[in-house]
């Protein structure tokens, strides 16, 4: 089977154009290896790539990704557990100072949740992990009256904020917190117009950002 030559294309179109231009990080970087400040916990979607919404170079960003950019509880079992062992060798190992949820419009595993819930053949494996999001979904209520598009869009933003508060579940990312070593914040992307959006605790809002200027650390989760 032949490799997609839209991806050959695109790794040459990498190595004459951009490689030469990041070849001496590239090269410090195998010698001396990762040190990331940024953690970010985003979404499988192949229209939301960290590395080019936030412009970043090779080395600035330790990327998880996974449908619906959730995190499960703290929960040491002997089971796998592909984004906590992720998130412990990020905050411990390479002692990043900076944990980022992002999630984002149009989301089709926010939308499989409330189209699946309760459906009577569950998938092998994408129901029970959009089970996570159940807790906030539970604190939105019920959908009543509410357009479709607009509850998803809340269902999006509070799934980012309970994302949170399991992230908090880590003993070592709470005491972090807690000491100021570390900082969780929570973004939102639109899709169709590339708007991104912070999320504010002290107001419990997403608000966009403004202007050239990066957002400050002042969301940082309490």
């Amino acid at each position: 089977m032949a490799f997609p030559p839209r991806l050959i294309d695109g790794y040459h179109a990498f190595t004459c154009e951009r490689l030469p231009l990041e070849l001496s990080r590239y090269h410090k970087l195998a010698e001396t290896g990762q040190q990331p400040e940024v953690m970010v916990i985003c979404c499988c979607d192949s229209r939301v790539s960290p590395e080019v919404i936030f412009d970043a170079h090779p080395g600035e960003l330790f990327v998880v990704r996974n449908v619906a950019n959730l995190v499960p509880p703290y929960s040491p079992t002997g089971f796998t557990h592909g984004v906590s062992a992720a998130l412990e060798f990020a905050v411990i190992n390479l002692k990043v100072r900076y944990v980022i949820v992002m999630g984002h419009t149009h989301c089709g595993g926010v939308r499989a949740y409330l189209e699946h819930k309760d459906r009577p053949d569950p998938g092998d494996f994408i129901d029970n992990w959009m089970s996570l999001i159940a807790p906030a979904a539970k604190s939105l209520g019920d959908i009543g009256d509410t357009a479709r598009s607009d509850y998803l869009s809340r269902l999006e933003q509070a799934s980012i904020v309970a994302t949170l508060g399991n992230l908090m579940s880590f003993p070592w990312i709470r005491g972090r917190v807690m000491d100021r070593q570390l900082y969780l914040l929570g973004a939102y992307f639109d899709v169709a117009s590339g708007e991104l959006q912070t999320y504010d605790p002290d107001a419990g809002v997403f608000a966009a950002v403004k202007g050239e200027s990066a957002p400050s650390s002042s969301a940082a989760a309490e």
